[in-house]
């Protein structure tokens, strides 16, 4: 017999909230729980790192093609950062893991601007060159050196 969990996973999910508020702590499905809030977990901190990606690859546009500044490039960064800030505020905690994140999220911001702008990667420092408080606050790179 196929396990409610595979079978329904939205009646799973209701009946777990329902044992848990009943407080029929073994009648829970635990490993499935713990498997559940790892993946919750996870997909937290990657839309955390592609919501810094999005907004370091528009930071690197702004800074690399001052020619090309617009509207879109201007309200695509407010819009991530205001994403950003919800997703830490939600989840204060990922907070303190703000360099790592940031790391991992240059990477992929590197090559995303690269693509956008028709340049090659190697035109981007090797490691992030905003500061996390340039990255989350109201700062707008001036053109590179």
């Amino acid at each position: 017999m196929t396990p409610l969990y595979e079978q329904d996973f939205s009646e799973w999910v209701e009946r777990q909230a329902s044992l848990l508020r009943q407080g029929r702590f073994d009648d829970l499905d635990v490993a499935h729980l713990i498997e559940e809030l790892d993946s919750m977990g996870a997909s937290e901190r990657r839309e955390l790192i592609n919501r810094l990606a999005i907004l370091l690859a528009h930071l690197l546009k702004w800074r690399y093609q001052p020619e090309r500044r617009g509207n879109s490039w201007r309200l695509t960064i407010k819009i991530q950062r205001l994403d950003v800030a919800a997703l830490l505020r939600d989840n204060p905690s990922l907070r303190a893991r703000l360099d790592p994140f940031i790391h991992d999220a240059y990477a992929k911001a590197t090559l995303q601007a690269a693509r956008e702008i028709g340049v090659e990667e190697t035109l981007f420092p090797a490691v992030c060159p905003f500061t996390v408080e340039q990255i989350l606050d109201d700062h707008w790179p001036d053109a590179a050196a």
